[in-house]
């Protein structure tokens, strides 16, 4: 799908720039910090990558889905090249992607984040009941910490 302003958002994971995307992500968001090549390679395999690419054809930004392809999908690794924000990017991006599995009869669209609520709050999101959901962070498991019971 190709916008008027030149910016062009696609589902093609082969268009995926993976140095770039690593680059992005293990040094400049919060969530990825230090995130490995190969984890990275395995993370795009194992989801639904779009990117968003300039007139010159160079990726601008990405976001990941990880989803059963028919009740629930997880939004992911959002980023948006500092040169190109503040152009609507990463917005029309998560509205084309809310739009996309809602048509595909998805149920349930959920992401985590730390300071974007607002953002996300424009395309729908609201934030989650507490008492409801529960996360498991396995970074803790892998370092021998366990949860306070």
């Amino acid at each position: 799908m190709v916008n008027d302003d030149g910016y062009t958002l696609s589902s093609d994971r082969e268009r995926i720039d993976l140095e770039r995307v690593h680059r992005w992500l293990s040094t400049d968001a919060y969530w990825a910090m230090g995130r490995p090549l190969e984890q990275m390679r395995a993370a795009l395999a194992g989801s639904e990558p779009f990117g968003v690419y300039d007139r010159a054809g160079e990726q601008v930004a990405i976001a990941r889905v990880v989803t059963d392809g028919a009740v629930f999908a997880y939004l992911c690794d959002v980023y948006v090249d500092p040169a190109h924000r503040g152009r609507g990017l990463g917005s029309r991006l998560v509205q084309h992607l809310r739009e996309h599995y809602a048509a595909r009869g998805l149920n349930r669209f959920v992401l985590v984040t730390r300071d974007a609520q607002a953002v996300y709050a424009r395309h729908g999101f609201t934030e989650v009941e507490p008492g409801r959901w529960m996360e498991c962070d396995l970074r803790a498991v892998r370092a021998g910490v366990e949860a306070a019971p």
